[in-house]
């Protein structure tokens, strides 16, 4: 089987669920996606832009490799908090970034199955995705930690009340006769996400060439990120006489990382914004933010 470089198919954003009997729907693992190459037990593991992983993920390759003939596998890489149960962005990172500690060990990584592509000389992708879950779900009837597939609803209002009750990421809808088409040119894919909102202080504004590009967010003190999302042109206008350049105004007790190289404008009062995100990194910078409303 030769695989030829492909773009990973990707959910499209939507506010709320599609209805009718030719949707299906799935828990929104929140990790990294991973594709698995699976050629008579050598595995070749890529990230979404084609980059090699296998290093990253040695279990999985592992796992991979006890798999029967040639397989093309989309999924996520996931680590699940053992208090929870749910899947932790951040802990991800942390596990992707080892150290002398060996957190790789610690810190095991599960592969989620959510497609099958191809198995031998045959491509699957022109399949209608219910005929490719099917072939995925008899593929995957031995499979044991760190394989996994998941699972398939009816009911997409259900589940996202579940999701919502029990702090999951979000929900994911597939057109049941949808072929796999790559990247998001297509209708066939979507995603809902469940959103957190956040009350900040807006302590900087960014400049790119010029212009405002996005704010620096404080949130109980610490530095929460940069904002662009949702800040619109009449809001850029009323921020470009606030501000003083240099570091000296800067109100965190270090520089951020994430703020080196960009020309801020600190405030000497702060803004207070509303903005709405996904959740922390480990850096305890907000994940996805967009501005829900600016005190200005």
């Amino acid at each position: 089987m030769t695989l030829r470089p492909l773009v990973p198919m990707s959910p499209i954003p939507t506010d709320s669920l599609p209805e009718g009997p030719e949707w299906s729907f799935q828990l929104k693992w929140d990790g990294y996606r991973l594709i698995a190459s699976v050629e008579d037990g050598k595995v070749r593991l890529y990230s979404k832009k084609m980059l090699p992983q296998n290093a990253k993920y040695p279990e999985i390759g592992a796992a991979c490799a006890m798999l029967k003939g040639s397989l093309l596998l989309d999924g996520e890489a996931v680590v699940l908090d053992p208090d929870t149960g749910r899947p932790t962005f951040q802990k991800l990172q942390q596990r992707n970034k080892p150290d002398s500690s060996g957190i790789l060990g610690k810190l095991p990584v599960q592969f989620i199955v959510f497609d099958l592509l191809q198995t031998g000389d045959e491509d699957l992708r022109p399949l209608p995705f219910a005929e490719r879950n099917r072939r995925l779900r008899e593929l995957a009837v031995h499979w044991a930690a760190p394989l996994h597939t998941t699972d398939c609803f009816q009911n997409g209002p259900l589940l996202w009340d579940w999701v919502v009750n029990n702090g999951w990421e979000g929900v994911v809808c597939k057109r049941l006769s949808s072929p796999y088409r790559e990247g998001k040119e297509h209708n066939d894919w979507l995603k809902r996400k469940r959103a957190h909102e956040y009350d900040v202080e807006i302590v900087g504004i960014i400049w790119k060439e010029g212009r405002v590009s996005s704010m620096v967010m404080r949130e109980n003190g610490a530095y929460f990120g940069r904002i662009s999302s949702g800040l619109n042109g009449l809001l850029k206008e009323k921020l470009r006489g606030l501000g003083e350049p240099g570091r000296s105004f800067c109100p965190f007790p270090g520089f951020p990382e994430g703020l080196k190289g960009a020309e801020v404008h600190w405030l000497r009062e702060p803004i207070g914004a509303r903005v709405t995100g996904s959740e922390r990194t480990e850096e305890g910078v907000l994940r996805h933010p967009k501005l829900l409303m600016l005190e200005i």
